[in-house]
């Protein structure tokens, strides 16, 4: 049988390439492709709002509770004030300080008309109510922000949804720009027969503020400023924090109104006169009028009124046998001695100060406090409530008003109050100079910040020694029985609950360690 000989195949291979772009790639990468809701339950590319903001106003300005949290966020929030601060600690070098003065000339001339933090008072008030504020940020000429104004009127603000083509924008991160791809809204603010439109914040093109169309060139006294808005929430215009609790404050409003329409226009009728077998005369019951409509004041002080009556019975006898009779009665046990529904009232005010996560503390309800439970609540708002929006708040400042700056060293702030607990301040201290752990330069410290002063260390390398061994406790009794207080003081912080304070002597014990280490002990 004869063998066939196998001959190799060819085979030709061809690389196929894509003929698109690689930027194109890249563009179409970065692209958000989902579909928003907002884009979906509009027919038109205005979005209207979902509430009734000004019914929104009226209901705060009318309630009895809702004033006194919006006030405790604005304060709180950006209340203590903007400052400046180094992203990272080194030693300062001229260019740092440069920078570190600049950045605060401009904080400060952002509005000259008030202090900054104001106006950012404003936008927090405004967005509590609402749900949503916005800013109008003014540019220069060399297109950097220096101005914002805070738009007052919110409810005549809409916004359009985020609009087609995308436009390549430019972020600043750790001094180098990143472009992404970004829709941009146009807002427009309605009030008294006119129209002005605006661009969001950060969008370059070109629009006329009478028109909202962005064109290639146009006078100056015509372009359009930018919106930055502040949003609670993801829809359009914001999320009311307290929309949840709205019957419960409308129903409030309605109680007060029961209880202030009682008092002026209710039933006080403290007593009631009864006539049997007679009616009073026509002087007798003029009288009687007048003297309850002027019983009021000090004038119906002391009076008293005499009643004349007539008989009814017809008999023409000199003697009648049926005398009238007066009786009179007390009627005040059935009146209303307080306001009614005042558990209802009640309840409800702790139900709007549950949507903003607030203690009685910060809304003037004070009676049920001492030093103790004041601490824990405002270190438990504060990180739960106003130390996450400052930061948010900040957020906004340095990445978006002060991104095209392109600071590399400094940042800006919100300011907040110092909620250290001088007790706890005053156990580790206590625990920390018994155990031989308390230097000079940090004794020197602590009270110059307990002073609102700036604390320099002392030179020399003997304010770092802790002040138990400079004085000469340096065998090993001494370090093993301040070891064994820091032992104790940890376990008791444990049984106290003291969170806080376990992980400060922990620290302090490993200190204490290693010194022995250090001499051998």
């Amino acid at each position: 049988m004869s063998k066939k000989t196998l001959r190799p195949i060819k085979m030709d291979v061809k690389v196929i390439k894509s003929q698109t772009p690689l930027d194109d790639l890249i563009e179409k990468s970065l692209t958000p492709t989902q579909v928003s809701p907002e884009e979906t339950a509009n027919a038109s590319e205005w979005i209207a709002p979902t509430y009734n903001m000004r019914g929104l106003r009226a209901m705060v300005s009318q309630s009895t509770i809702l004033p006194q949290c919006t006030r405790a966020y604005r304060n709180n929030i950006p209340g203590y004030g903007i400052g400046i601060r180094y992203k990272d600690d080194v030693d300062e070098t001229p260019e740092m300080a440069a920078e570190y003065k600049r950045a605060e000339e401009i904080i400060n001339l952002l509005n000259m008309d008030m202090d900054t933090k104001e106006v950012f008072e404003d936008v927090i008030e405004a967005r509590e109510m609402y749900g949503i504020a916005y800013l109008e940020v003014i540019r220069n000429m060399a297109g950097e922000v220096s101005q914002i104004e805070f738009v007052k009127d919110t409810p005549s603000v809409t916004k359009t949804i985020p609009l087609e083509p995308y436009q390549e924008t430019d972020f600043w991160y750790n001094g180098r720009i990143e472009k992404r791809p970004k829709k941009f809204m146009k807002y427009r603010q309605q009030s008294g027969g006119r129209t002005v439109y605006f661009k969001e914040f950060g969008d370059k093109r070109i629009m006329d503020k009478r028109t909202g169309l962005y064109v290639d060139k146009l006078d100056i006294e015509y372009q359009a400023n930018e919106i930055l808005e502040f949003a609670i929430g993801t829809e359009p215009y914001g999320e009311v924090r307290w929309m949840g609790q709205s019957l419960s404050v409308d129903g409030m409003r309605k109680a007060e109104y029961l209880n202030n329409n009682y008092f002026r226009n209710g039933r006080h009728t403290p007593l009631m006169i009864m006539i049997q077998g007679g009616t009073l005369t026509d002087e007798s019951f003029e009288k009687l009028q007048h003297y309850m409509n002027d019983i009021k004041g000090v004038e119906g002080q002391h009076a008293f009124i005499i009643l004349e009556t007539e008989s009814t019975d017809n008999n023409l006898e000199f003697e009648g046998t049926n005398q009238p009779t007066i009786e009179v009665k007390d009627l005040a046990s059935i009146l209303q001695q307080d306001e009614l529904f005042q558990a209802y009232l009640d309840n409800g005010r702790k139900k709007v100060q549950s949507a903003f996560l607030l203690p009685d503390l910060y809304v003037g309800y004070t009676t049920d406090f001492n030093r103790a439970t004041a601490q824990t609540a405002m270190e438990v708002t504060e990180k739960q409530v106003f130390q996450p929006e400052r930061k948010s708040l900040a957020w906004v400042i340095n990445n978006k008003l002060l991104s095209e700056f392109g600071f590399q060293y400094v940042e800006a702030y919100f300011l907040e109050p110092d909620i250290s607990n001088p007790d706890d301040l005053v156990k580790i201290l206590e625990v920390c100079n018994g155990a031989g752990g308390l230097t000079p330069n940090k004794a020197k410290q602590i009270v110059f910040e307990a002073l609102g002063e700036v604390s320099e260390d002392y030179d020399g390398e003997w304010g770092e020694i802790p002040i138990a061994y400079s004085k000469g406790s340096t065998n090993a009794t001494d370090a093993i029985s301040g070891l064994l207080g820091v032992n104790m003081a940890i376990q008791k912080a444990h049984n106290n609950h003291d969170d806080e304070i376990v992980p400060v002597l922990k620290q302090i014990k490993r200190y204490l360690q290693k010194l022995e280490q250090d001499k051998g002990v």
